[in-house]
């Protein structure tokens, strides 16, 4: 786009901005004539997917901002009406991130500007919340103004439908095709009386969570946590206290929502370092475990002392141990966790006659699973409640540690020993991550294009016996870019661009034999994954 076009994109944005904040923002890089950026703004749009839309806050078509906002809501509005979904509520909740308030306000203004019922969270409320109330108060769609664990400067807009369960094709094309075709946005209707929702549907949130926990069982357990400075804090007091266990202590610094994280460089519990506060908590308290949500609690991490240290479960991890405490009872349904988690819930799901299944990566995926009884993505998401959840759900994920860790407590145990019991059963099965954030996303298409050209014949020490193009779908996955190569002895690998962030994410599992102990188990496959890592990195040139 020529300096022109950019100027007269940039004016004519002013002229219908209706945020002060990002118009001062816009006008100080027309006058100070910064064309690199107006062109970053300017020279494309924030793509709505199955994600919705994320990005970072500001003016122009490739934010996050009002107009952006305005427009995915009218766009959103006049699908429900085309697919005669207007016999409920649309449901609109929001995180504390900058911003966010105001996202979901004009949200609602324009559902009711539309004609439809609007109902708006009256405080910043964990995600999980609205994916239970969808269903809850029978509404037509839900929309979650949040960017979950993305760095501060971000922020997003998640779309549900009335299944309670985020969208996927072909509806987020519908909706896109449906927000391009949106007017000048002085032509979008807004209305100011939409209803409230608080303390009842918090209530029979916490009331479902409450019940998951029987009355006899052991509650004995000295907790640290930390939210991370997003909108956890509240709600997991409340839902712990409910379910009968002590409240935990919380790390202070990261109590409070703050929209610009300061203790953190990102608000990621899987990133190194982030729950580091809660670790040190833990230490000074003597506590049996830590736990951590991410800003908008839909995601859950666990660590625990192991000997003299304490270490942070793997997403997979605690996965397995969920699956193995949820599904020993053979309850009549379906597991299922996606293509880059671990195997072994599909062991674990055998071992007790419950029928599993893998999907695409997602909760999007995962949380429509039809008779869906546990899911989980080794992002650390887990669905352990899918008649009232149908997705990552943090909050009534902690409860269910902390259930799982006090009756391993009461026994005399811990979570490694129950790891240990699994790996002993089924063999260890170590995962681990690559990953390369990248500034420019060709590189990624460049990284994919170079595996499928020239792809490996072995990785560490492992054959690649098969490799599968996921892209051309099959009959069990829909198409998706990315490549599964399974190994020799049970491992895998499989390389996907990741759809929320600028990253090339590769997940590599191994499987080893329980011979002699699991500690040397541990060593091996350590080892193992490290040498894989090695070859990946080389043959994918990142």
């Amino acid at each position: 786009m020529v300096t022109q076009d950019l100027t007269a994109a940039a004016e004519a944005w002013l002229r219908e901005d209706p945020d002060p904040d990002t118009r001062a923002e816009l006008q100080q890089l027309l006058d100070a004539g910064d064309t690199t950026e107006l062109a970053d703004r300017f020279s494309g749009t924030l793509e709505f997917g199955t994600a919705g839309l994320r990005g970072a806050v500001g003016a122009g078509p490739n934010r996050m901002n009002r107009v952006v906002v305005i427009r995915a809501a009218a766009g959103l509005a006049a699908y429900l009406k085309a697919q005669g979904r207007t016999d409920g509520p649309v449901l609109i909740g929001y995180d504390a991130r900058h911003k966010s308030d105001v996202f979901a306000q004009d949200t609602a203004a324009v559902i009711r500007g539309a004609g439809l019922d609007a109902v708006l969270l009256d405080r910043p409320t964990p995600t999980p919340v609205i994916a239970f109330g969808i269903r809850h108060l029978g509404a037509v769609a839900g929309v979650v103004v949040t960017a979950s664990h993305n760095p501060p400067q971000d922020n997003g807009y998640k779309v549900y439908l009335g299944d309670g369960s985020q969208i996927v094709p072909p509806a987020d094309a519908e909706i896109a095709a449906a927000i391009a075709a949106v007017g000048p946005l002085d032509g979008v209707p807004r209305g100011d009386d939409w209803r409230t929702a608080g303390d009842e549907l918090l209530d029979a949130y916490l009331d479902r969570i409450a019940e998951l926990v029987p009355a006899d069982a052991p509650r004995d357990l000295n907790v640290a946590y930390t939210p991370l400075h997003g909108v956890g804090r509240t709600l997991v007091e409340a839902a712990v206290a409910r379910a009968g266990f002590a409240v935990p202590r919380v790390v202070a610094a990261q109590a409070d929502p703050d929209p610009d994280f300061p203790t953190v460089s990102f608000p990621n519990p899987e990133e190194p370092g982030a729950i580091d506060a809660a670790l040190d908590l833990a230490r000074e308290i003597g506590a049996d475990i830590a736990v951590a949500n991410d800003p908008d609690a839909d995601r859950c991490a666990v660590a625990v002392p192991d000997g003299e240290r304490w270490r942070m479960l793997r997403g997979d991890e605690l996965g397995a141990l969920l699956g193995e405490f949820l599904l020993s009872p053979g309850p009549a349904g379906v597991a299922a966790c996606s293509i880059v988690s671990s195997s072994l819930l599909g062991k674990i799901a055998a071992s007790y006659g419950v029928r599993y299944v893998e999907t695409l990566t997602g909760f999007k995926w995962i949380g429509r699973v039809p008779e869906l009884v546990f899911g989980y993505e080794e992002a650390l998401g887990y669905c352990v409640d899918p008649e009232a959840v149908k997705d990552k759900d943090g909050v009534s994920t902690l409860v269910r540690v902390l259930q799982l860790a006090a009756e391993a407590k009461a026994d005399g145990r811990t979570l490694v020993d129950l790891l240990d019991d699994l790996a002993v059963k089924h063999g260890l099965h170590a995962t681990d991550q690559l990953s390369a954030r990248v500034e420019d996303l060709s590189l990624i298409a460049q990284a994919m294009e170079r595996l499928r050209a020239t792809p490996p014949k072995a990785l560490g020490a492992y054959a690649v016996e098969r490799i599968d193009d996921l892209s051309r779908g099959s009959e069990s996955l829909p198409p998706t870019d990315g490549l599964r190569f399974t190994l020799s002895d049970g491992a895998r690998v499989v390389v996907r661009p990741s759809g929320t962030e600028p990253k090339l994410k590769c997940y590599l599992e191994v499987v080893v034999p329980v011979t002699t102990d699991v500690g040397t188990a541990r060593t091996e496959a350590a080892t193992a994954l490290a040498a894989i890592k090695t070859d990946l990195a080389a043959a994918a040139g990142i």
